[in-house]
Protein backbone atom coordinates (compact mmCIF):
# COMPACT_ATOMS: atom_id res chain seq x y z
CA UNK A 1 0.00 0.00 0.00
CA UNK A 2 2.60 2.29 0.91
CA UNK A 3 4.65 2.05 -2.48
CA UNK A 4 1.29 2.25 -4.52
CA UNK A 5 0.55 5.31 -2.36
CA UNK A 6 4.45 6.81 -3.21
CA UNK A 7 3.82 5.89 -6.84
CA UNK A 8 0.43 7.85 -6.92
CA UNK A 9 2.28 10.77 -5.40
CA UNK A 10 5.14 10.49 -7.74
CA UNK A 11 3.26 10.50 -11.09
CA UNK A 12 0.58 13.18 -9.71
CA UNK A 13 3.17 16.04 -9.08
CA UNK A 14 5.20 15.14 -12.59
CA UNK A 15 1.70 15.41 -14.23
CA UNK A 16 1.28 18.72 -12.44
CA UNK A 17 4.65 20.02 -13.16
CA UNK A 18 4.93 18.98 -16.31
CA UNK A 19 1.54 20.56 -17.74
CA UNK A 20 2.37 23.65 -16.35
CA UNK A 21 6.07 23.68 -17.94
CA UNK A 22 4.68 23.00 -21.21
CA UNK A 23 2.41 26.16 -21.15
CA UNK A 24 4.07 29.50 -20.58
CA UNK A 25 0.71 31.03 -20.14
CA UNK A 26 0.23 28.93 -16.79
CA UNK A 27 3.77 29.68 -15.93
CA UNK A 28 3.13 33.18 -15.71
CA UNK A 29 -0.09 33.15 -13.73
CA UNK A 30 0.69 30.18 -11.42
CA UNK A 31 3.89 31.97 -10.03
CA UNK A 32 6.71 30.10 -8.39
CA UNK A 33 5.43 28.72 -5.31
CA UNK A 34 3.61 26.11 -6.79
CA UNK A 35 6.26 24.59 -9.14
CA UNK A 36 8.40 24.44 -6.73
CA UNK A 37 5.93 22.57 -3.83
CA UNK A 38 5.73 20.09 -6.67
CA UNK A 39 9.40 19.89 -7.69
CA UNK A 40 10.61 19.40 -4.02
CA UNK A 41 7.33 16.97 -3.23
CA UNK A 42 8.54 14.80 -6.28
CA UNK A 43 11.92 14.59 -4.81
CA UNK A 44 11.61 14.07 -1.63
CA UNK A 45 9.02 11.53 -2.18
CA UNK A 46 11.85 9.54 -4.85
CA UNK A 47 14.58 10.01 -1.79
CA UNK A 48 12.20 8.16 0.25
CA UNK A 49 11.62 5.29 -2.38
CA UNK A 50 14.74 4.99 -3.20
CA UNK A 51 15.73 4.62 0.24
CA UNK A 52 13.14 1.68 1.33
CA UNK A 53 14.05 -0.13 -1.75
CA UNK A 54 17.81 -0.29 -0.82
CA UNK A 55 17.00 -1.04 2.66
CA UNK A 56 18.74 1.86 3.93
CA UNK A 57 16.46 3.04 7.20
CA UNK A 58 18.15 0.95 9.81
CA UNK A 59 21.45 2.99 8.88
CA UNK A 60 19.57 6.07 9.54
CA UNK A 61 19.66 7.02 13.22
CA UNK A 62 16.22 8.09 13.19
CA UNK A 63 12.49 7.11 13.68
CA UNK A 64 11.68 5.95 9.96
CA UNK A 65 7.52 5.83 10.59
CA UNK A 66 8.01 9.43 12.58
CA UNK A 67 10.16 10.57 9.33
CA UNK A 68 7.92 9.71 7.11
CA UNK A 69 4.62 10.68 9.52
CA UNK A 70 6.16 14.23 9.34
CA UNK A 71 7.58 14.29 5.79
CA UNK A 72 4.25 13.37 4.11
CA UNK A 73 1.84 15.66 6.32
CA UNK A 74 3.53 18.20 5.82
CA UNK A 75 3.98 17.40 1.87
CA UNK A 76 0.10 17.06 2.22
CA UNK A 77 0.00 21.01 3.24
CA UNK A 78 2.33 21.86 0.63
CA UNK A 79 0.30 20.42 -2.11
CA UNK A 80 -2.97 21.83 -0.48
CA UNK A 81 -1.14 25.33 -0.74
CA UNK A 82 0.35 24.99 -4.12
CA UNK A 83 -3.33 23.72 -5.50
CA UNK A 84 -5.41 26.90 -3.79
CA UNK A 85 -2.46 29.53 -4.58
CA UNK A 86 -2.37 27.72 -8.50
CA UNK A 87 -6.15 27.98 -8.50
CA UNK A 88 -6.78 31.18 -7.16
CA UNK A 89 -4.32 32.57 -10.04
CA UNK A 90 -5.66 30.25 -12.86
CA UNK A 91 -9.64 31.06 -12.02
CA UNK A 92 -9.87 34.25 -14.25
CA UNK A 93 -7.86 32.27 -17.14
CA UNK A 94 -10.17 30.47 -18.02
CA UNK A 95 -13.18 32.59 -19.60
CA UNK A 96 -9.76 34.21 -21.48
CA UNK A 97 -7.26 31.39 -22.54
CA UNK A 98 -7.84 27.98 -24.56
CA UNK A 99 -5.89 26.41 -21.46
CA UNK A 100 -8.68 26.30 -19.35
CA UNK A 101 -8.72 22.74 -19.39
CA UNK A 102 -4.63 22.39 -18.71
CA UNK A 103 -5.46 24.17 -15.77
CA UNK A 104 -8.49 22.33 -14.51
CA UNK A 105 -5.59 19.21 -15.14
CA UNK A 106 -3.09 20.59 -12.83
CA UNK A 107 -5.53 21.44 -10.06
CA UNK A 108 -7.00 18.37 -10.32
CA UNK A 109 -3.44 16.28 -9.96
CA UNK A 110 -2.72 18.91 -7.35
CA UNK A 111 -5.27 17.73 -5.38
CA UNK A 112 -5.22 13.98 -5.79
CA UNK A 113 -1.02 14.77 -4.91
CA UNK A 114 -2.71 16.19 -1.58
CA UNK A 115 -4.99 13.23 -1.08
CA UNK A 116 -2.69 10.78 -1.34
CA UNK A 117 -0.45 12.14 0.68
CA UNK A 118 -2.69 12.29 3.30
CA UNK A 119 -3.72 9.07 2.87
CA UNK A 120 -0.37 7.39 3.33
CA UNK A 121 -0.19 9.35 7.17
CA UNK A 122 -3.33 7.70 7.83
CA UNK A 123 -1.98 4.48 6.79
CA UNK A 124 1.82 5.09 8.36
CA UNK A 125 0.03 5.73 11.44
CA UNK A 126 -2.41 2.98 11.48
CA UNK A 127 0.14 0.48 10.28
CA UNK A 128 2.56 1.18 13.09
CA UNK A 129 0.45 1.17 15.64
CA UNK A 130 0.85 4.86 16.56
CA UNK A 131 -2.70 5.49 16.58
CA UNK A 132 -1.78 8.73 18.53
CA UNK A 133 0.74 9.64 16.23
CA UNK A 134 1.64 13.47 16.81
CA UNK A 135 -0.08 14.51 13.30
CA UNK A 136 -3.16 13.35 14.86
CA UNK A 137 -3.07 15.34 17.81
CA UNK A 138 -4.18 18.88 18.40
CA UNK A 139 -0.33 19.73 19.03
CA UNK A 140 0.59 18.21 15.98
CA UNK A 141 -2.11 19.53 13.80
CA UNK A 142 -1.62 22.92 15.08
CA UNK A 143 2.14 23.11 14.12
CA UNK A 144 1.32 21.89 11.00
CA UNK A 145 -1.08 24.45 10.61
CA UNK A 146 1.51 26.88 11.33
CA UNK A 147 3.35 25.79 8.69
CA UNK A 148 0.90 25.83 5.82
CA UNK A 149 0.10 29.21 6.71
CA UNK A 150 3.35 30.13 6.38
CA UNK A 151 3.74 28.92 3.38
CA UNK A 152 0.74 30.15 1.80
CA UNK A 153 2.10 33.72 2.98
CA UNK A 154 5.24 33.16 1.15
CA UNK A 155 3.68 32.23 -1.68
CA UNK A 156 1.84 35.16 -1.74
CA UNK A 157 4.63 37.48 -0.86
CA UNK A 158 7.48 35.85 -3.62
CA UNK A 159 7.23 39.18 -5.51
CA UNK A 160 9.69 41.34 -3.76
CA UNK A 161 8.31 44.74 -4.62
CA UNK A 162 5.51 44.36 -2.28
CA UNK A 163 7.67 44.84 0.69
CA UNK A 164 11.42 46.01 -0.43
CA UNK A 165 10.45 49.94 0.06
CA UNK A 166 9.71 49.72 4.20
CA UNK A 167 12.20 48.37 6.89
CA UNK A 168 8.73 47.13 8.66
CA UNK A 169 7.99 45.51 5.88
CA UNK A 170 10.46 43.42 5.25
CA UNK A 171 11.08 42.95 9.14
CA UNK A 172 7.27 41.31 8.50
CA UNK A 173 9.22 38.97 5.76
CA UNK A 174 12.02 38.04 8.35
CA UNK A 175 9.28 37.00 11.02
CA UNK A 176 7.55 35.23 8.83
CA UNK A 177 10.59 33.51 8.21
CA UNK A 178 11.81 33.09 11.33
CA UNK A 179 8.42 31.59 12.59
CA UNK A 180 8.38 29.39 9.94
CA UNK A 181 11.93 27.48 11.34
CA UNK A 182 10.58 27.85 14.76
CA UNK A 183 8.04 25.46 13.96
CA UNK A 184 10.79 23.13 12.06
CA UNK A 185 12.91 23.17 14.75
CA UNK A 186 9.67 22.08 16.76
CA UNK A 187 9.02 19.13 14.32
CA UNK A 188 12.19 17.74 14.61
CA UNK A 189 12.57 17.61 18.02
CA UNK A 190 9.34 15.16 18.31
CA UNK A 191 10.94 13.32 15.54
CA UNK A 192 14.23 12.71 17.00
CA UNK A 193 12.68 12.59 20.37
CA UNK A 194 15.58 14.61 22.15
CA UNK A 195 13.24 14.27 25.62
CA UNK A 196 16.96 13.08 27.50
CA UNK A 197 19.38 14.99 25.60
CA UNK A 198 18.41 18.65 26.41
CA UNK A 199 19.24 20.24 29.42
CA UNK A 200 15.92 21.71 29.50
CA UNK A 201 12.60 19.88 29.34
CA UNK A 202 10.82 19.76 25.79
CA UNK A 203 8.09 20.47 26.36
CA UNK A 204 9.41 23.50 27.89
CA UNK A 205 11.12 24.29 24.65
CA UNK A 206 7.94 23.75 22.54
CA UNK A 207 6.37 26.44 25.14
CA UNK A 208 9.21 29.28 24.76
CA UNK A 209 9.49 28.95 20.74
CA UNK A 210 5.90 29.05 20.42
CA UNK A 211 5.70 31.82 22.70
CA UNK A 212 8.43 33.82 20.82
CA UNK A 213 6.72 33.01 17.60
CA UNK A 214 3.33 34.48 19.19
CA UNK A 215 5.52 37.82 19.88
CA UNK A 216 7.27 38.11 16.24
CA UNK A 217 3.60 37.09 14.60
CA UNK A 218 1.76 40.03 16.56
CA UNK A 219 4.22 42.64 15.68
CA UNK A 220 3.38 41.86 12.59
CA UNK A 221 -0.31 41.55 11.88
CA UNK A 222 0.45 45.68 13.12
CA UNK A 223 3.46 46.58 10.58
CA UNK A 224 2.11 44.84 7.58
CA UNK A 225 -1.61 46.45 7.38
CA UNK A 226 -0.17 49.99 8.63
CA UNK A 227 2.32 50.30 5.91
CA UNK A 228 0.43 48.30 3.29
CA UNK A 229 -3.06 49.98 3.72
CA UNK A 230 -2.33 53.62 5.76
CA UNK A 231 -1.38 56.63 3.25
CA UNK A 232 0.40 58.32 5.66
CA UNK A 233 2.81 55.78 6.00
CA UNK A 234 2.64 55.18 2.00
CA UNK A 235 0.31 52.52 1.70
CA UNK A 236 -2.70 52.21 -0.70
CA UNK A 237 -6.01 52.38 1.66
CA UNK A 238 -8.45 51.17 -1.49
CA UNK A 239 -8.28 48.77 -4.34
CA UNK A 240 -9.05 51.56 -6.69
CA UNK A 241 -5.78 53.39 -6.19
CA UNK A 242 -3.66 50.15 -6.99
CA UNK A 243 -2.75 50.56 -11.07
CA UNK A 244 -2.57 46.77 -11.47
CA UNK A 245 -6.11 46.06 -10.27
CA UNK A 246 -7.95 48.13 -13.27
CA UNK A 247 -6.79 45.82 -15.91
CA UNK A 248 -9.70 43.90 -16.59
CA UNK A 249 -7.38 41.08 -18.08
CA UNK A 250 -4.83 40.17 -15.40
CA UNK A 251 -4.62 36.62 -15.26
CA UNK A 252 -3.38 36.89 -11.51
CA UNK A 253 -4.41 38.29 -8.28
CA UNK A 254 -3.31 42.02 -8.65
CA UNK A 255 -0.95 43.45 -5.58
CA UNK A 256 -3.26 44.78 -3.86
CA UNK A 257 -5.39 41.64 -3.45
CA UNK A 258 -1.98 39.80 -2.24
CA UNK A 259 -1.47 42.75 0.41
CA UNK A 260 -4.96 42.15 1.73
CA UNK A 261 -4.28 38.21 1.96
CA UNK A 262 -1.06 38.40 3.54
CA UNK A 263 -2.87 40.35 6.39
CA UNK A 264 -5.74 37.89 6.54
CA UNK A 265 -3.30 35.07 6.83
CA UNK A 266 -1.10 36.80 9.34
CA UNK A 267 -4.20 37.04 11.34
CA UNK A 268 -4.79 33.53 11.35
CA UNK A 269 -1.60 32.81 11.81
CA UNK A 270 -1.25 34.47 14.59
CA UNK A 271 -4.84 32.98 16.04
CA UNK A 272 -3.28 29.58 15.36
CA UNK A 273 -0.07 30.53 17.72
CA UNK A 274 -2.02 31.53 20.38
CA UNK A 275 -4.33 28.29 20.69
CA UNK A 276 -1.49 26.40 20.48
CA UNK A 277 0.31 28.64 23.12
CA UNK A 278 -2.70 28.45 24.97
CA UNK A 279 -2.59 24.33 24.91
CA UNK A 280 0.69 24.26 25.51
CA UNK A 281 0.86 26.40 28.37
CA UNK A 282 -2.18 24.21 29.90
CA UNK A 283 -0.15 20.80 29.54
CA UNK A 284 2.63 21.99 31.12
CA UNK A 285 1.21 23.51 34.05
CA UNK A 286 -0.67 20.72 34.35
CA UNK A 287 2.11 18.26 34.46
CA UNK A 288 4.02 20.66 36.94
CA UNK A 289 0.88 20.63 39.37
CA UNK A 290 1.02 16.78 39.40
CA UNK A 291 4.42 16.93 39.99
CA UNK A 292 3.58 19.25 42.84
CA UNK A 293 1.09 17.11 44.37
CA UNK A 294 2.23 14.00 43.99
CA UNK A 295 2.23 11.88 47.64
CA UNK A 296 5.29 12.06 48.81
CA UNK A 297 5.00 7.82 49.65
CA UNK A 298 4.46 7.54 46.00
CA UNK A 299 8.08 9.52 45.64
CA UNK A 300 9.71 6.97 47.77
CA UNK A 301 8.22 3.85 46.38
CA UNK A 302 8.87 4.87 42.62
CA UNK A 303 13.05 5.66 44.16
CA UNK A 304 13.12 2.52 45.88
CA UNK A 305 11.25 0.93 42.85
CA UNK A 306 14.30 2.41 40.32
CA UNK A 307 17.06 2.02 43.06
CA UNK A 308 19.63 -1.30 41.60
CA UNK A 309 19.67 -2.91 45.01
CA UNK A 310 16.44 -3.29 45.46
CA UNK A 311 15.28 -6.82 46.34
CA UNK A 312 12.38 -7.96 45.70
CA UNK A 313 10.95 -10.35 48.62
Amino acid sequence: MGYFLRLLQLLSTCVAFSLVAGVSTLQVAAGNWPIFVWCFCFVVTLIILIVELCGLQPRLHLSWDGFLITSTSCATFLCLSGSIVFATACIQLLPHSPFGNHAIAVTAFSSLASLAYAAEVVWTCAWSGEFSCSVLTLPGLLHRLEIFVACVIFAFISSPHLYVHQPALEWCVAVYSICFLLSAVTLLLNWYNWDNRLPVPVPLVHLGLTLLSALLYASAVVLWPLYQFNGEFGGQPQRSSDVSCHDKLTYYMCTWDQRLAVAVLTAVNLLIYVVDLVDLARRFFYQLLRLCIRPPDSLLLSVEASSPNSVVL
